[in-house]
């Protein structure tokens, strides 16, 4: 135990101390960003000051991990997104919404790939794995013809969708409800709330799942012995 936690304890630390930059950067410094800057230059371009961290902590993440793959992608568009919104002017409201395109932009990728038959999920977990272990994402690939697997995915996809959507949708309408100030403290806690909640029901549902395969397979293991049993 003594050993385990001389292990551990550093990783925990490391992990705890990632999240809490990640939360100054995406919620603290926003928000100072627009107080300090709001009586000077204005709502507009307070707003617009107030995105620069997260901006340039999403590149300076991408530009540390120099990988191009599916996640990576993803990750660009998201940037890209990002910089059209803080780019193209506009009033307040509309710089606010614009900001929600990136997560509806996400959801919608998402219910279409499900819609077409090819789950997004199925090629992030891929290339979430070949960054670990080729063999272990080659593995994974020969699962894409198992009816159960795919099902799996396209839950897990249509899951993922509408929960963005949603997200979506209830930010525009804070957007509306809230002063700018409120909602910049409001609208990334809600984002990490709804990743968080999505990501806790992705590991319960793969756990669930796994289990139903592994009973499936010891099952089907069990029918052929006995079939090879029976005398002819």
């Amino acid at each position: 135990m003594t050993s385990w936690t001389r292990k551990a304890l550093p990783l925990i630390r490391g992990r705890a101390g990632a999240r809490v930059l990640d939360i100054v950067v995406n919620i603290v410094l926003p928000y100072v960003a627009y107080q300090v800057a709001q009586p000077k230059v204005g709502d507009v371009h307070a707003l617009l000051i107030s995105m620069i961290p997260p901006l340039v902590w999403s590149l300076a993440e991408f530009a540390r991990n120099r990988r191009i793959d599916a996640l990576s992608i993803v990750i660009l568009a998201g940037i890209a997104l990002s910089l059209l919104a803080f780019l193209g002017g506009g009033s307040v409201r509309l710089l606010q919404l614009r900001e929600n395109f990136v997560t509806g932009a996400f959801g919608l990728a998402f219910l279409i790939s499900a819609a077409i038959g090819r789950p997004l999920i199925y090629q992030l977990a891929r290339a979430g794995m070949q960054r670990t272990s080729a063999a272990e994402a080659e593995s994974f690939a020969q699962l894409q013809s198992n009816a159960f697997v795919r099902r799996t995915m396209m839950v897990m996809t249509l899951v993922w969708g509408i929960g963005l959507v949603a997200q979506t949708a209830l930010a525009c309408v804070l957007v509306f409800q809230m002063p700018i100030a409120t909602y910049l403290l409001v609208s990334p806690i809600l984002g990490y709330g709804v990743l968080g909640a999505l990501g806790l029901w992705t590991v319960w549902y793969t756990r669930h799942q796994k289990r139903i395969g592994a009973e499936h397979r010891r099952r089907a293991e069990e029918d052929a012995l006995t079939a090879q049993r029976k005398p002819a």
